[in-house]
This record gives C-alpha cells, sequence and structure tokens, in this order.
C-alpha cells in the first residue's frame, strides 16, 4: 500500500468554511421559517429589545470565535485542537445563523446604531460590570467592549503563532471568548422574554461552561509541555 493510501487526509480550510456557510444558510431559513407556534402568531420583539441586541451583539462574538477557529486549524496538526476548532466552528455558525434568522423575521436590520452591549445594561443579574482586560477588543464604530473578545493585537499573534505555541494561544483566547458568552447569554436570560431566545441564550450558557473545563484541561496539559522544552 502506498504512503499517500495509508497518510491521513486534512481537511482543507477553505472546504470547512464553505461546509459552515452551507450550515449558516440552512439555519437561517429554518429559523425564519419559524413563524407561528401552534397556529398561532408569535409576538414579535421590538426593536432596542433585549432579544434584538442579543442576537446582533452575539452573531459578532461568534464570529470571532470562527475566525480564531479557523486561524488554529491552519497553525497547527494537533488532532484535538483541530477536532476542537472544527467544533466550535460548526456550532456558532449554526447558532449564528439562527440568530440572522430571527433579525430577518423580525423585519429588523442585522446591524444597529445603538452602542454593542447596550441591551445588557439593563440586567438585575447582580452580575456587575464584565471585566475584559486591558486590552480587549471594542466593537467596530464604538469604545464599548464585548466580553471576552480578542483583540487587534492577539489576533495578530495567533496569526503568526504556529505549533504548541498557536494552540496554547488560542485556548487562553477561547477561555477568555467562552467567559464572556456565558455572561452573556446568562445576561439574555435574566431580560429576554421571547422563547426561542430564551433556548439558545440556556444552551451557550450550558455548552460552553462544559467547553470551558475541556479548554483549560487542554491548556494545562500544553502549558506544562511547553514549559519542558
Amino acid at each position: 500500500m502506498s504512503e499517500n493510501a495509508t497518510a491521513p487526509r486534512r481537511i482543507p480550510t477553505a472546504a470547512v468554511v464553505i461546509l459552515v456557510a452551507a450550515v449558516v444558510g440552512v439555519a437561517g431559513l429554518v429559523a425564519g421559517s419559524a413563524l407561528t407556534s401552534g397556529g398561532e402568531p408569535v409576538p414579535q420583539p421590538a426593536e432596542g429589545s433585549a432579544e434584538a441586541g442579543f442576537a446582533r451583539d452575539m452573531q459578532a462574538h461568534h464570529a470571532q470565535a470562527v475566525q480564531m477557529s479557523t486561524m488554529v486549524r491552519d497553525a497547527t496538526e494537533d488532532p484535538e485542537v483541530r477536532s476542537l476548532a472544527l467544533d466550535i466552528m460548526l456550532t456558532q455558525q449554526q447558532q449564528a445563523g439562527q440568530m440572522y434568522g430571527w433579525l430577518e423575521q423580525w423585519d429588523m436590520p442585522q446591524a444597529s446604531l445603538a452602542a454593542p452591549m447596550q441591551w445588557m445594561s439593563e440586567t438585575d443579574s447582580g452580575m456587575g460590570p464584565i471585566e475584559h482586560g486591558a486590552d480587549a477588543t471594542a466593537a467596530p464604530g464604538s469604545d464599548t467592549v464585548m466580553p471576552g473578545m480578542a483583540s487587534d493585537a492577539d489576533l495578530g499573534r495567533l496569526a503568526d503563532a504556529g505549533g504548541v505555541d498557536a494552540e496554547v494561544l488560542y485556548l487562553r483566547l477561547m477561555v477568555a471568548h467562552h467567559e464572556g458568552g456565558v455572561a452573556m447569554a446568562q445576561a439574555a436570560l435574566d431580560l429576554v422574554e421571547d422563547d426561542d431566545v430564551r433556548r439558545l441564550a440556556q444552551a451557550i450558557v450550558s455548552s460552553q461552561t462544559a467547553e470551558l473545563a475541556v479548554l483549560n484541561d487542554m491548556l494545562d496539559a500544553r502549558q506544562a509541555v511547553s514549559t519542558g522544552q
């Protein structure tokens, strides 16, 4: 048997991106078609609602997770990291497709002139101000910082890194990113009334909380290897 026949086939990132785009399209269509529940009209959230703010801001938050996951898949051959990154890419693109579909269904634009995270300022969850770090990334056109977002400098370092260095940096950034995403989703649970939005927010809290344990375990293992070199 030839060497080519036995070597594992690496899925090109470009193919992954095409697959992800297809998932988003399907998810958006499914979400946009859910206009009724049990035959009764579903009340639509209003512009300026927590539902609309969450759908817009979490889409942007998810987009950066997909970006970082694409970058690390190009930077490492480690199967565990590549598998985790692919799972994050597909999950968060599917969820972004749902949120895109909601805004279309609600006849709202995908972007708003309102400051990002403004909807979270109304929360009474007792969460308090969210710490983002000194070089966290502000949303475009605003001084408001999204929880857990990597900075442009962080993204630049990830783009330049390779191997274990890229894996460690990605995992560190994704831990902070997931912590921010959980905080945003928990705030949505405290504020929104729409059942579909609540279900997605709860799914994000549950899945990303579980993934944080995996991310931290993987980070600890790779930091130990890096320190021992």
